[in-house]
């Protein structure tokens, strides 16, 4: 099985598409909608509701899928309620789309740390909607991971067996400090919750030698492939698996804590299709990793 496990669903038609709400994402997040729009996302059939609501159909996104040997999509929703006002995508909307396709969608949830009712926001997320996982951004988010404030919302994960997502390393987003977001700031909850499984993602680039470190060292912390606009995907993969890491580091040392993340709506499939490794490791890399990191194993 494929999965892509760094998917922004922005324009997908559950989300709200309403003028005010399109303004704000293009605004605090600047991941432009006819970016999103124009990715494999496309419905058959009409819209129902201002808002998103009712049955799609998601024949295009599906058959692009087929097409690059993608099985699922884990969506990513941003909740940014306490520092700009609103959410990118919510937990409620990751919800819909994932009831349209149980079978190739895998729904995260998100919360923003400093909301009074995160715990409960977070109960809801994992008992009622049934979401498979956290999304949280230090950067944008504007919290070190180690914060003591964090405590509560890692247990909680725990708690509920869920793996967290977080972004690592740089980002091009408005009032998103990349200090927050340092992979060696992860390693004291690393340590802290040994069980807690995490994905710094991105690479954490540009430091990506530390993130392969913490990789290397501890067994819950894996990192993606979702890279950030740099040179083609082509280049900029065999830079770090090649240069940046060491040519044989990820096969011999941590071919099981990579795993394959497209920041969709861009598709870097063709980019690691050109790197050369075993076929078992190609397997883990595209998705045996993330069924592992999601908890999906043997089921």
């Amino acid at each position: 099985m494929v999965i892509d496990v760094h998917v922004h669903p922005n324009g997908y038609p559950q989300v709200a598409q309403d003028p005010e709400s399109r303004a704000f994402r293009d605004r605090v997040f600047q991941r432009r909608q006819k970016d999103a729009l124009s990715a494999p996302i496309a419905m058959t059939g009409k819209p129902s509701g201002g808002n998103g609501g009712g049955n799609k159909n998601f024949d295009v996104l599906f058959t692009k899928m087929d097409h690059q040997g993608i099985d699922r999509l884990v969506l990513l929703p941003l909740d940014l309620t306490t520092t700009h006002g609103g959410w990118i995508v919510s937990n409620d909307e990751i919800e819909q789309i994932v009831q349209a396709a149980p079978d190739r969608f895998i729904g995260f949830a998100s919360v923003d740390p400093r909301r009074p009712d995160a715990l409960e926001v977070l109960d809801h997320a994992f008992k009622d909607q049934k979401l498979s996982g956290l999304k949280l951004n230090p950067s944008k988010q504007a919290f070190y991971p180690a914060d003591p404030m964090m405590d509560p919302i890692y247990k909680k994960c725990l708690e509920y067996n869920k793996p967290i997502m977080f972004h690592a390393g740089m980002s091009w987003e408005p009032d998103c400090l990349i200090k927050y977001a340092r992979p060696v700031n992860f390693e004291e909850v690393a340590v802290k919750y040994p069980d807690l499984r995490i994905c710094l993602a991105h690479f954490g680039w540009p430091w990506a030698t530390e993130t392969a470190m913490l990789c290397l060292k501890y067994p819950n912390v894996y990192t993606d492939t979702s890279i950030v606009p740099v040179d083609s995907p082509e280049v900029f993969f065999r830079h770090i698996f090649t240069r940046e890491w060491g040519p044989t580091w990820f096969e011999h040392n941590f071919a099981d804590k990579v795993l394959y993340g497209s920041n969709n709506p861009r598709n870097h499939t063709q980019g690691i299709e050109k790197l050369e490794m075993r076929a078992d490791t190609r397997a883990k890399l595209m998705g045996g990793n993330a069924m592992k990191w999601l908890g999906m194993e043997g089921k």
